[in-house]
């Protein structure tokens, strides 16, 4: 008799983004700037110090200082993920037993329902309103009835760049009672209404980020962890020893030390998502579109229209790649630069001249 494969992995398929060149990506929430020569002349020198030879520092100490002193944190409330991809599959997994119940919402990122399903947890899922917004009350009602372990969601959101205020989250940590609850604040960067800060003063929240979005360096795989000491110290335990890899912790440390460097392109961002935002409503707006963009805090726009394959599929055809989520009917689009934004407007102005305003009349 051959080995089977387990009954919840036999039908899953690999994750395949946007395959192709193209010549604008808007796809993949990743920061429009690449690293300044100066900066990269840094990491050169980075490089002769390093014994690869040598296993990878595994309290990520210099890292995680360098992290907290930009945020203002404690570096006992830190703890370093490879990416914050480790740190899910860990809550699901090691924080939480088999069977035991998480609460996600939706829409939300996919990731949080598919860790806790291969941890075999139970998976409940709280509907957003119409607004695309978490109801407080309403969520903390739902857990409750599923008598939730676990209550995990972005804030802001990710696909629809929608977030609750720090009030709203302080509420529903101090509601939720012996519940976790886990803030995933990969895009909160682009916003101000962080529990970061504060997460170590609660027994049961544990806030995300990542280097992915503002920092610019997604392709070092950083994720972090802020949380009260006794939860950090599990977190810590549960990790791969040499989680993080040296290049990655060297390259982290040295872009979290240029501190103004990263916030003006974090404003820089921020301002071309608000153009990028702007514009796509004054379409909406003059040509009377039956679509919905919501505003965001994040550094994407979330577009619904019965017009989203469509749309999507003209982008690819002009070299530009946005994100197409089918069971939504919306678009997701990352904030490029002024050039790369101003070529997606041309093209969806185009679109719908050709597609929507002709086939109207």
């Amino acid at each position: 008799m051959s080995y089977q494969l387990t009954e919840k992995v036999r039908e899953l398929e690999p994750y395949e983004p946007i395959s192709g060149s193209y010549d604008i990506r808007l796809d993949a929430n990743e920061s429009f700037f690449n690293l300044p020569d100066e900066v990269r002349e840094e990491i050169k020198q980075l490089m002769d110090t390093v014994d690869f030879n040598r296993y990878p520092d595994p309290t990520a100490r210099r890292l995680t200082q360098a992290f907290a002193d930009y945020y203002g944190l404690n570096t006992e409330h830190i703890t370093v993920t490879n990416g914050s991809d480790e740190m899910l599959y860990l809550l699901a997994s090691a924080l939480l037993n088999k069977q035991s119940r998480v609460v996600v919402t939706d829409p939300d990122f996919s990731m949080y329902g598919f860790y806790s399903f291969l941890s075999e947890n139970q998976v409940f899922t709280y509907k957003k309103n119409e607004q695309m917004q978490i109801e407080v009350d309403g969520l903390l009602a739902f857990a409750k009835e599923k008598a939730a372990d676990m209550i995990i969601f972005s804030n802001p959101c990710n696909p629809t760049g929608c977030g609750i205020t720090a009030e709203e989250a302080r509420r529903l940590v101090r509601g939720a009672g012996d519940c976790l609850v886990v803030l995933d604040e990969a895009y909160m960067d682009f916003w101000e209404e962080s529990l970061q800060g504060e997460a170590y003063t609660y027994d049961n929240l544990i806030v995300l980020k990542t280097a992915s979005k503002a920092v610019g360096a997604a392709s070092l795989r950083l994720g972090f962890a802020a949380a009260n000491p006794t939860i950090t110290k599990a977190l810590r335990s549960i990790k791969s020893p040499y989680n993080v890899n040296t290049l990655s912790q060297e390259i982290g440390t040295c872009l979290y030390r240029h501190g103004d460097l990263l916030r003006q392109r974090r404003e820089e961002i921020i301002g071309q998502t608000k153009r990028l935002y702007e514009e796509i409503r004054k379409l909406i707006d003059n040509y009377q579109l039956p679509m919905t963009i919501y505003e965001p805090c994040a550094n994407f726009v979330f577009l619904q229209t019965e017009q989203a394959e469509r749309i999507y599929r003209f982008m690819l055809e002009n070299s530009v790649a946005v994100r197409w989520f089918r069971q939504a009917g919306a678009l997701r689009i990352t904030t490029g630069n002024e050039e790369e934004n101003s070529q997606f407007l041309v093209l969806l102005e185009k679109y719908i001249m050709k597609n929507i305003l002709k086939t109207n009349r």
